[in-house]
């Protein structure tokens, strides 16, 4: 009995230290390359430049990715809670990957794998920044990167930096980037002018 005992204890041991090997090279072979705290932590999404005339009027605006800048603080409650509802309802409690809804997820889509429903996706909102600075392309190793760079955003940015960011940055078609410029495009309004309705079909837009 003992001998199976310290048998069964020796490979518990071993498969331990091959899982934490695993994780280490994991972690090493897909993360080297990007981006580290220091350049996490100065990193800032273009924004648009804007000429005005002598008087101040707006002349022309210029930009690739069409964004203006809302600090948090500056945003109305209910679109940060309408976004927080639809995207990420847990933001506030994970530490950049919510590992219950990833495995939901992963037995979501097995039970469905011979059909023809569209795959359910876990990203959390830091995962959906990350995934900004490492493409959209659908594959593991992305999905593996994507882990790796919100957790290092979740160890040099709070809370408060991450959800701003998203909310200046997520793409929300129609050539805008970030809620402001969104709001701007689809109503011609500011954030802090929209309606509920307005609100929620903002929300919905990630994809």
């Amino acid at each position: 009995m003992l001998k199976v005992l310290g048998f069964l204890s020796g490979a518990i041991f071993l498969l331990a230290v091959a899982g934490g090997s695993g994780a280490l090279f994991v972690l090493y072979h897909y993360g080297r390359d990007l981006p580290n705290f220091d350049q996490l932590a100065t990193y800032q999404p273009p924004v648009m430049t804007r000429v005005h005339t002598a008087d101040g009027s707006l002349l022309k605006e210029y930009a690739i990715e069409k964004r203006v800048f809302v600090p948090v603080a500056a945003m109305p409650g209910r679109l940060i809670e309408a976004f927080l509802a639809a995207e990420d309802d847990t933001f506030f409690e994970h530490p950049g990957v919510d590992v219950r809804s990833v495995l939901g997820a992963v037995v979501t889509n097995l039970m469905n794998y011979r059909g023809d429903r569209r795959p359910v996706g876990a990203s959390t909102i830091t995962q959906q920044l990350a995934k900004t600075v490492v493409g959209s392309k659908r594959s593991l190793k992305r999905k593996i990167r994507e882990a790796i760079l919100a957790r290092r955003m979740e160890d040099v940015f709070s809370k408060t930096q991450i959800l701003g960011r998203y909310l200046n940055s997520i793409y929300l078609g129609y050539h805008s980037y970030g809620v402001q410029s969104a709001a701007r495009n689809y109503f011609r309004k500011d954030i802090s002018e929209l309606t509920l309705g307005e609100t929620a079909m903002l929300a919905g837009l990630p994809v």
